[in-house]
């Protein structure tokens, strides 16, 4: 039978854990990995659950740690499943790994763009525009496609596409940095087929307004030339709040797009169409499970030996993270095999479960969570 937690069952999760586990309380250590492949796999969040601006939090090294062996060899299934994102996995791989003490791989980071390597079939060699803080054209190549520009490059060939762009001083320094390679297409000529918003947009009024250009004149900006189908717009998330360094809630890519839909809508005659991704999307959560699943195919156990099953399937998965309507909410809609733990080190912060979206547990750190679904799952 699977045992699920429950904050309305009689005392607390952790009591009823303590209860269910004390021989493996009693004989749990790092020197003693699985014989058999585990039944469980972990997915966690990472803003407000392993990090809280750059630093760690929560006892998220001392968290990670415990699903290795003293040799550094990774014995638990576990990936980070965020709606961050902004570079390629491989360099979101590498920073964790600094930060938390272990190695990482770039298939244990799902991010909220990682999902747009799926469209590379539809967008390969079609123009594209990619927006967002951090490398989204780097982002986009790493997926394949070939014709891709940021909204910074695309911008700086129409000079006069942003009227406030003289009163933005960092701009001066981007368009000297622009275009010296030349455009991987003619912007001029060639129709923008798509954007994508891999991260936070950084410059709202100047991306807002580019977009809208791309969108209502079928892909040419300033060339209004009959009617054209607006072209395909994708948001890697749609969170409207996402905990960051600062003590309140900051306001994410979903605060973006309810920006840009209002104006938009204003501003044309068709509503716009577009796409999210991210949790609470409950496909997100079963990509997780599939890569959780080969990463559990790969994983060597105490034998030496890989296991190279076709299948790897998971009576359990547990979705540790800091925000109710996203993390909870969406292995809410998952379902089975999912389960939920709530931490209150990030957006969550109450004292009893979130009312609209209760956890099945919830914890002060992700440490506790780390700590409790051993106990549980390796008794």
């Amino acid at each position: 039978m699977r045992f699920r937690f429950s904050a309305r069952a009689a005392g607390s999760p952790a009591e009823i854990l303590r209860r269910s586990s004390e021989l493996y309380c009693r004989t749990y250590s790092h020197s003693h990995p699985p014989l058999a492949r585990p039944s469980f796999g972990i997915a966690f969040d990472i803003d407000g659950v392993i990090i809280g601006g750059r630093a760690p939090i929560g006892g998220s090294p001392q968290a990670i740690k415990k699903l290795y062996n003293e040799d550094g060899i990774l014995k638990i299934p576990y990936l980070f499943l965020t709606n961050g994102g902004g570079v390629p996995e491989s360099k979101r791989a590498s920073e964790l790994s600094k930060l938390l003490g272990v190695n990482i791989s770039p298939l244990q980071v799902v991010q909220g763009h990682t999902p747009f390597k799926g469209l590379l079939n539809q967008f390969e060699n079609e123009p594209i525009v990619a927006v967002g803080k951090g490398e989204p054209a780097t982002v986009m190549s790493h997926y394949g496609f070939k014709k891709v520009l940021s909204i910074d490059e695309y911008s700086a060939y129409f000079p006069d596409i942003d009227p406030l762009s003289p009163f933005k001083p960092w701009i001066k320094n981007e368009k000297n940095n622009s275009n010296k390679l030349g455009p991987k297409f003619d912007v001029y000529s060639e129709r923008i087929k798509a954007v994508f918003i891999t991260s936070d947009p950084v410059d709202w009024s100047r991306d807002i307004q580019v977009i809208c250009d791309i969108l209502r004149t079928g892909g040419r900006p300033g060339k209004f030339e009959g009617n054209h189908d607006q072209p395909s717009l994708y948001f890697a998330s749609d969170d409207l709040e996402y905990q960051a360094a600062f003590p309140a809630e900051r306001l994410g890519m979903g605060a973006f797009r309810i920006a840009l839909e209002s104006i938009y809508n204003k501003v044309n005659e068709s509503p716009l169409k577009y796409t999210s991704y991210g949790k609470p999307n409950p496909f997100v959560f079963k990509n997780a499970e599939s890569v959780l699943a080969k990463i559990g195919k790969n994983i060597s156990y105490q034998n030496k030996e890989k296991l190279n099953s076709a299948e790897h399937f998971f009576s359990t998965l547990y979705m540790v993270g800091d925000n109710p309507k996203v993390d909870i909410n969406g292995a809410i809609k998952a379902g089975r095999p999912w389960i939920s733990v709530l931490t209150r080190t990030g957006v969550f912060k109450g004292k009893n479960n979130h009312k609209q979206f209760p956890a099945d547990l919830v914890v002060d750190t992700v440490e506790e969570a780390v700590d409790q679904i051993l106990r549980k799952e390796c008794a």
